[in-house]
Order: C-alpha cells, then sequence, then structure tokens
C-alpha cells in the first residue's frame, strides 16, 4: 500500500509540475544532462533503467554521470510512462526548479552579446530550439512575448534543457521592452527586427548588445515591434523563397556573428 501511495504522491507532483511556472519538466537524458550541468536545482529524477542511463552518461556526459547517479531513482517503465504524455526514448524524465530572472539586469548585463527576442512564438518545439541555438551561440539570453510559456515541457524538450545555460524569459506585454531598456543602464542595447523587407544584413555591421527580434514564419514581427525597432534587417534569401523556419532564421544571425 506505501509503494501506491508513494507511485501516485509521484504522478501527482509530476503532473503539478507541467502547470506550475516555478518548476520545469526535464524529459529525456540530454535535457536532464544539461540541466545537471548549468547548475538546475532538480528535485525529482526517475528512470526506468539506472545501468543504461549510467551507460549513456559515461559515453556522452562523463561530467554528470555522478550527479545524475546520486540524484535517479529507479521506476517502473510503466510508472515512468504515467509520469509524462509521452515517455523518451532515453527512459528519464525529471522536476527542477526554474532559476529567477531579472530582466533588467539581464538587459543590462556587460558585454557585447547579443539578446534573442521571439515576438509571440507559436510552436514549443521550435521556441525550444531557439533557446538551444541561442546557448550555443552564447546570447546573452532569449526573451519571448505573447502566451506561451518559453518554460514548458515541451519547449524544454526541444531545447534539450539548454534552458538553464542562459537566462529565458517571458516579457508581457511587449511594451516593457522599452520601460527596462531604460533601467539599469540597458538603453545601449538597439532594438533590431528581422523583417524580410528590411534591408540586407551585413553580420560585421550589426551592432553589439543587440536585442534582435523574430517574429513566427506565417505572421512575422508586428507593426507595433517594428515601429519601435532601431533598424530593419533581411537575412538575404535566394529570390523565391518566402521565409526561414523561426530556429533557422535565429541561426543564421547568430552564427553570421560569430
Amino acid at each position: 500500500m506505501a509503494g501506491q501511495t508513494d507511485e501516485q504522491a509521484l504522478i501527482r507532483r509530476f503532473r503539478t509540475a507541467r502547470r506550475d511556472r516555478r518548476l520545469a519538466v526535464l524529459e529525456g537524458f540530454h535535457a536532464l544532462k544539461h540541466a545537471l550541468r548549468f547548475g538546475a536545482e532538480v528535485t525529482d529524477a526517475v528512470a526506468a533503467d539506472i545501468a543504461r542511463l549510467s551507460e549513456l552518461a559515461e559515453e556522452l556526459a562523463p561530467d554528470t554521470a555522478a550527479a545524475l547517479r546520486e540524484r535517479t531513482a529507479p521506476v517502473s517503465a510503466g510508472l515512468l510512462a504515467e509520469l509524462v504524455p509521452q515517455a523518451p526514448r532515453t527512459g528519464v524524465v525529471a522536476i527542477a526548479r526554474r532559476p529567477e530572472v531579472d530582466i533588467a539586469a539581464m538587459l543590462a548585463a556587460p558585454g557585447p552579446a547579443p539578446l534573442v527576442l521571439l515576438e509571440d512564438p507559436r510552436t514549443m518545439g521550435n521556441m525550444g530550439a531557439c533557446v538551444r541555438v541561442a546557448a550555443a551561440a552564447d546570447a546573452a539570453g532569449v526573451l519571448t512575448t505573447g502566451p506561451n510559456d518559453p518554460w514548458h515541457p515541451d519547449a524544454l524538450r526541444g531545447a534539450a534543457g539548454l534552458h538553464f545555460a542562459l537566462p529565458v524569459a517571458s516579457l508581457a506585454p511587449l511594451s516593457r521592452i522599452a520601460t527596462q531598456r531604460g533601467q539599469g543602464g540597458s538603453s545601449d542595447r538597439p532594438l533590431v527586427a528581422i523583417d524580410p523587407e528590411g534591408e540586407n544584413m551585413r553580420p560585421a555591421e550589426l551592432p553589439p548588445r543587440a536585442i534582435l527580434a523574430f517574429g513566427s514564419e506565417r505572421y512575422g514581427l508586428s507593426d507595433e515591434l517594428l515601429a519601435r525597432a532601431d533598424a530593419r534587417l533581411a537575412i538575404p534569401m535566394r529570390a523565391g523563397v518566402s521565409s526561414l523556419n523561426l530556429a533557422t532564421a535565429v541561426a543564421a544571425v547568430l552564427f553570421g556573428l560569430r
């Protein structure tokens, strides 16, 4: 009976965590690996095959192997399948606390690295892929507008847990960007709209510390954001190609800068 009670409590914790904006649900080995590597506070971690998990860690991320062994408890494959909508192939899931993000401090952080601003992104996996690209390119952070939570489990899966590698936060409403840019010495961050109607982008000419704003493939950037932008730049593309996937556009610009 005690075992059943513990299992039901674990199921409740995972299901509640998906709706709790203080927590992050990590699905799969790579998400948990990156969370641990970048200092996440993991509250629950379970795996259906501890031996296989240890082998993966030793092969792919030996720096996290000890932490994985210490924090991960064994569960049955059946129980793991009840914790998340789709059990990951690597058979491990976890809950971690989201780090607090001070947006004013994020904007004021020193250094030339740009910030990525995603205006009203619609697809969770694509939003996560943008975070993954931004982390790889060593961007200063990722901000989003709109109703979708950038820390949604599907976005975390798309980012392979790299939300813990850089600040990621929701900025709502968009008007807060003007207020925040004027605080904490962050007014030197020009707002650059990545827009097909802008001038062709030359990465060497992009200002340092820019806030690079990207819209969705279908809707683009809003008139409000375009009106606030200090510059409008387009990614040069072959004639007849109308748009790029959001994460691909973010990758093109960030790695063009590098």
